[in-house]
């Protein structure tokens, strides 16, 4: 076997050569990468974990709204307050009418039917309702606990009352003074109000701690989610047991109370003294101690914690932020 051993010549060499750096000059084709879809983002406005926020998180909505709702003027919650209390006269009027369609044994479920109707204008309005406020301004206190807070709670209550029972005032002079219904409706007006306003005061506070755990729980359910038709959902759930069981509510009563005061079927010392002061005094009852102070006391010290900046003992919440504001 013969192997040929020549080296190669020079024009060999000069050819490799060149060659070598043609290939160093052009530019490495790069190898073929595979796509892979984005990973999505976070949804800021969903749970931190789970599929529902959770207690810590609709605490916290509570809380910043609150918040910001303690420094608004003292104008602009007027006239939000004023709003509530004149739309909140629907309820009445949802009621009374849908009595003259039902025979009478069906008239308490009619009632408690119509009865949602001006909740669900003045939350998704987002208007102030004094009875909303036994749990929002409230959350803050709990926080806080100091003197300062305390004040911004009563000037918000203060100032929220007076714009309700004025708007209802109004309400009930327009039903009871003015042509705005028929005489028929004027009757069925009265009865749900008669039915309405009937018991003594010792008994309306009763009554009214469940009306005001109601609302005051319906304002934190409203917190857990910014799907409308939920929303919807929440308010009609934890108002229609208020006209069916017959509990008590201050400001939807105050309708009724101030139009039978008005068109001369009770009097002035009845209506104020013997339903409305105890309805205020048994909601607030029920909002602060019912909601207020169970739900924050689930998750109080977390929140404290997120909100204080505790440096001694940090927890982490993930997802603690205003989601759903409401005003």
């Amino acid at each position: 076997m013969q192997f040929d051993m020549r080296k190669p010549g020079p024009s060999s060499l000069i050819s490799s050569w060149f060659g070598n750096e043609r290939r160093k000059r052009e530019p490495a084709v790069p190898a073929p990468q595979v796509e892979t879809p984005p990973v999505p983002a976070p949804d800021s406005t969903g749970p931190a974990t789970g599929t529902r926020l959770s207690a810590a998180e609709i605490h916290e909505n509570v809380r910043v709204t609150a918040e910001e709702e303690m420094r608004r003027p003292a104008r602009d919650l007027a006239w939000s307050s004023l709003a509530a209390g004149l739309t909140i006269g629907f309820s009445f009027l949802a009621a009374a009418y849908l009595t003259l369609w039902v025979p009478s044994p069906f008239a308490p479920l009619a009632i408690a039917v119509g009865y949602p109707l001006g909740f669900i204008f003045v939350v998704q309005a987002r208007n102030q309702l004094f009875t909303e406020n036994t749990l929002e301004p409230v959350i803050p206190f709990l926080e806080k606990r100091d003197r300062a807070t305390l004040g911004r709670v009563f000037r918000l209550w203060s100032i929220v009352l007076a714009g309700n029972l004025t708007g209802t005032f109004l309400f009930g002079l327009l039903l009871a003074h003015t042509p705005l219904v028929s005489n028929a409706m004027q009757h069925a007006l009265l009865g749900v109000a008669t039915g309405g306003t009937d018991d003594g005061f010792g008994m309306v506070v009763f009554r009214a701690i469940f009306g005001g755990w109601l609302i005051a729980l319906m304002a934190w359910l409203v917190s857990s989610t910014r799907a409308t038709g939920t929303q919807v959902l929440y308010i009609w759930i934890t108002t229609a047991p208020i006209a069916a069981f017959g509990f008590r509510h201050s400001i939807a009563g105050a309708v009724e109370a101030f139009y039978l005061a008005l068109a001369g079927s009770a009097t002035w010392n009845a209506m104020i003294g013997g339903f409305l002061i105890p309805a205020i005094i048994g909601n607030v009852i029920g909002g602060v101690v019912l909601v207020a102070m169970l739900n924050h006391g689930q998750v109080g010290e977390l929140a404290r914690h997120a909100t204080d900046g505790d440096k001694s003992s940090p927890v982490d919440l993930p997802g603690l932020t205003q989601r759903f504001p409401r005003h």
